[in-house]
């Protein structure tokens, strides 16, 4: 086997058994690395780069070095899913690092880190004063975890005992000037009411880049076009829109409910609610 041959056989070898071990290993490894699997990760690397190029002339210990580790690699993880006192040692402990707005050097002493990069990773947090944290800890993957003392939190409708509605996920309708049917289905909406708000907004299915619905049954879109202006949904047309999502909510309820007294007062405020927007709706719109 000549040297190109060799290296081009070696190269698609190991693509192939690098990515069947990341896949093995699952997602978790792409996002952040354990210590264990920081070190595995270099050493497969090393000895594919070494065998690939030829160097000890062995390309089947090769795979089989990348085999080994890439097993040891998976069984720490399945060891570490199942034993706490596994997962202490091999992955470590969070380290706290300020409690009470006080900076405790003995634990940042323990992790190696100086006061200018705890304050480096605290403005990463848009954190610019240490007094202001309540809570600060390293976690086991390096990253720095903080939470600010409760009178510099912001305020969320929870602390203001303020009832709000769930927001689902928004629905990707149009990819690449196509319709998926499937994610239209799911947000409740038809072929049909997808042309006429295209229609509304003077574009074609061709033009548009990327469309999407969202919680409240609106259609936003992105055109390929970037000079194209698109107008956006008024005030009147957001307004008629929650309308018609409230009541859609009601019906929804009115099936998932098993109790026949709470169908009936789910289904008839659905109907008053549906009277009242048949009433306001040549007035919701446009404006």
């Amino acid at each position: 086997m000549s040297e190109w041959t060799h290296i081009i056989v070696s190269s698609i070898l190991f693509a192939i058994t690098l990515l069947a071990i990341t896949k093995l290993g699952g997602k978790k490894q792409l996002a952040e690395l354990s210590f264990f699997e920081y070190v595995s990760g270099i050493s497969i690397g090393s000895i594919a780069a070494e065998v690939i190029m030829g160097l000890d002339g062995h390309l089947w210990h090769g795979v089989l070095a990348i085999i080994i580790f890439g097993g040891f690699t998976y069984l720490n993880d399945v060891i570490a899913l199942k034993s706490k006192f596994f997962r202490d040692r091999i992955e470590g402990k969070a380290t706290v690092f300020i409690k009470d707005g006080k900076i405790l050097e003995d634990n940042m002493k323990k992790e190696k880190y100086t006061i200018d990069e705890l304050n480096s990773m605290l403005r990463q947090k848009n954190v610019f004063n240490s007094a202001d944290v309540e809570f600060a800890v390293l976690e086991p993957k390096g990253d720095l975890s903080v939470m600010l003392k409760k009178e510099l939190q912001a305020l969320t409708p929870k602390d203001l005992k303020l009832p709000v509605a769930p927001v689902k996920e928004s629905q990707t309708v149009i990819m690449d000037g196509k319709v998926l049917n499937d994610p239209l289905t799911s947000a409740g909406k038809n072929r049909g009411w997808l042309d006429i708000e295209l229609a509304n907004l003077g574009v074609t299915l061709e033009n548009v880049f990327m469309g999407q619905i969202d919680s409240y049954g609106l259609l936003t879109i992105d055109t390929y076009d970037d000079k194209l202006q698109v107008p956006s949904p008024q005030p009147r047309q957001l307004l008629l829109a929650m309308l018609n999502k409230c009541q859609a909510d009601l019906e929804l309820f009115a099936l998932e409910t098993e109790s026949n007294d709470t169908k009936q007062m789910y289904n008839k405020n659905a109907e008053k609610l549906q009277r009242a927007i048949d009433r306001v709706k040549p007035f919701l719109a446009s404006d």
